[in-house]
């Protein structure tokens, strides 16, 4: 596990005694922050002006005269009157880089002096882009570079004269955060071979024990007498059995309310099974295709860290997608958990097959709103790109204010939603000739409407629907995103159900 020491300090910065120093600095007040670190660091970060124009991504390293942290890191954040938790994050990850080329161990992250003025929302934003960026999947790597393992052990965040209490608790929660990302990250970047759904199940009870959920794990014994006819179809090309896993965090206080209950998509690798996928930019990432199921576990270990104070319920239905000799195939009918059957048009829509009998699990519980995460469309990607996840919602009350309050969540944790519609017109596309629905529409427009469309069939309570295909895995780095697997989800998840009052 992906762990730091992150400790605050009210120190004078010239006495902090790290391998580098972070400052990050405004463009609007570049002039005077340079003159008061000048007073300690001496001329070379007077002369870092002619360098350093406080932007965003703006990145310069300085070495001290006299200061016992030997090297500065001058960071832009961009103008004050804009500078933010992502403009905090983004500067932080540009202070990684930095320290990862130096190979500094023990580094150092200063509060801003002008904007953020959230002491702990800003202690939160530096640690997290911190340690996203220093995030390393090196678990297959024999002879590891320097660039391949980071060498951080421990974060010191300055207080900048801030509350030290308030400081405290940000950065305590922006390292429980970070921890999470990085589990649900590992979690997706694991070989297939060391992922079927009775591993990652193993993985997702071992969570549990170490940060205070519970789990229960179904085999596929007792996924057959449930009637979970749409994940035993999917699990029927497979060598491996299917799963169906259940965390539950419920303190005791919450012994009355209905939980919010949150389902993640757990396709171990998805081939497309009989509806075969094309290898290049398609089934060579599929190891992704348990993203969602990924951000559910790291939601719920870092609610349970934080003590989250109601109950959460988080399902992830898991098998492989796979053409074996038994597998289900185009023209099937399934009767699925919720007695609705389904005419199967297309394999590799297995996502839907699955997810829907878990929101008909989920009903049992009586939720006050159920979230559902998944890499469900490459429509989605289509629409949207790599940086930014489409939200969807039935029609029920509230709807609007749901979508409004995930949309706030993903601009305050820089995992971004957009949501797009649910008009009626769309589920006409679903309709089948001899099942009650058919598993993908007869058109290729809309794709991840349509998809949305399916799964609301299986709800009847408040639901919100996250397609995160396009972030949850990149090809490329961003800030504080590596490529690969990126936790998309999981800080969004808890920051929504911090401000989610189910009232």
């Amino acid at each position: 596990m992906f762990s730091v020491d992150v400790s605050v300090t009210a120190t004078p910065l010239a006495n902090m005694d790290v391998d580098l120093l972070i400052v990050p600095v405004c463009e609007d007040h570049v002039a005077a922050r340079l003159e008061e670190l000048a007073s300690e660091w001496g001329d070379p970060v007077r002369s870092a002006a002619q360098d350093f124009d406080g932007s965003a991504d703006a990145a310069v390293l300085l070495y001290a005269q006299s200061a016992r942290a030997k090297r500065l890191a001058l960071v832009g954040m961009g103008p004050s009157g804009k500078a933010g938790p992502d403009e905090l994050r983004r500067a932080a990850a540009a202070g990684e880089g930095l320290a990862a080329k130096c190979g500094a161990v023990t580094v150092g992250l200063a509060l801003p002096t002008t904007g953020m003025e959230d002491a702990s929302c800003a202690a939160q934003a530096l640690v997290e882009g911190y340690m996203l960026s220093a995030y390393r999947f090196a678990r297959y790597k024999t002879a590891p570079g320097k660039k391949e393992v980071s060498a951080l052990e421990r974060i010191v965040v300055h207080t900048g004269g801030r509350d030290t209490e308030e400081v405290s608790v940000g950065a305590e929660r922006g390292r429980i955060l970070a921890e999470a990302v990085a589990t649900a990250r590992d979690l997706v970047n694991i070989s297939p071979d060391e992922k079927s759904a009775t591993a990652f199940s193993g993985m997702i009870a071992d969570l549990g024990k170490e940060h205070g959920f519970s789990t229960e794990v179904w085999d596929k014994t007792r996924i057959e007498r449930e009637g979970m006819g749409g994940l035993l179809a999917v699990n029927r090309g497979s060598q491996e059995p299917p799963t169906f896993t259940i965390m539950t965090w419920k303190p005791d206080h919450a012994e009355s309310e209905p939980p919010v209950v949150l389902v993640g998509k757990g396709v171990m690798f998805d081939t497309g099974g009989l509806s075969l996928k094309p290898t290049h930019n398609s089934m060579d990432h599929m190891k992704a295709d348990m993203a969602g199921a990924a951000a559910v576990v790291g939601a719920m270990s870092a609610l349970a860290r934080l003590n989250f104070p109601r109950h959460v319920v988080g399902l992830v239905p898991a098998t492989d997608n796979r053409p074996g000799e038994d597998a289900y195939v185009p023209g099937d009918v399934i009767r699925m958990h919720s007695g609705k059957t389904v005419e199967v048009l297309n394999t590799d829509a297995e996502g839907r097959m699955i997810l829907a009998d878990a929101l008909s699990y989920a009903s049992g519980y009586a939720p006050s709103l159920v979230i559902e995460l998944s890499t469900l469309t490459g429509a989605q990607v289509v629409a949207l790109g790599s940086e930014v996840a489409a939200v969807m919602t039935n029609d029920r009350p509230d709807s609007e204010a749901r979508l409004h309050a995930m949309e706030e969540a993903g601009r305050r944790t820089g995992d971004l939603v957009h949501r797009m519609p649910m008009y009626a017109h769309y589920g006409e596309l679903l309709k089948s000739e001899v099942a009650d629905i058919q598993n993908i529409s007869n058109r290729r427009e809309a794709g991840s409407i349509t998809a949305a469309k399916f799964l609301e069939h299986f709800t009847n309570y408040p639901w919100i629907h996250i397609d995160l295909a396009g972030p949850s895995f990149l090809k490329h780095v961003l800030p504080w995103r590596p490529k690969g697997g990126t936790g998309f989800g999981v800080r969004l998840l808890v920051e929504f159900l911090h401000a989610y009052d189910p009232a």
